[in-house]
């Protein structure tokens, strides 16, 4: 899959990405915030090298449950997850090798 340009219209529920099959990117942000916005060109260039990973953009704040489940405090915050559990996690990247090193995690063989 390719990178998502937009937030999904409805935040999907914990239990839909608890039983998610395959390699899995959530993204949580906000359209206004500049830090998700500077992350925006990293994402995509690390995300063109997996195409097999699913990635899910999440609109986060206050009171929103998928963000609270996953503890999500700062944006963005991206949850690397194979077959719906966690392997990786990030919290503001700075750098696109960051994102290529947590994206190997969800490498998943057979």
């Amino acid at each position: 899959m390719t990178m998502n340009e937009l937030y999904a219209a409805v935040e999907p529920a914990r239990a839909e990405i608890d039983v998610l099959e395959g390699p899995a990117l959530l993204e949580f942000g906000s359209p206004s915030c500049g830090h998700c916005r500077a992350a925006q060109p990293l994402l995509a260039s690390a995300l063109a090298g997996h195409p097999r990973v699913r990635h899910i953009k999440v609109a986060d704040g206050s009171g929103r449950p998928l963000g609270r489940s996953f503890k999500v405090k700062l944006w963005p915050t991206l949850v690397f997850l194979v077959d719906g559990r966690e392997v990786a996690r990030l919290v503001r990247p700075g750098d696109e090798s960051a994102i290529r090193e947590a994206l190997a995690q969800t490498d998943v063989t057979g």
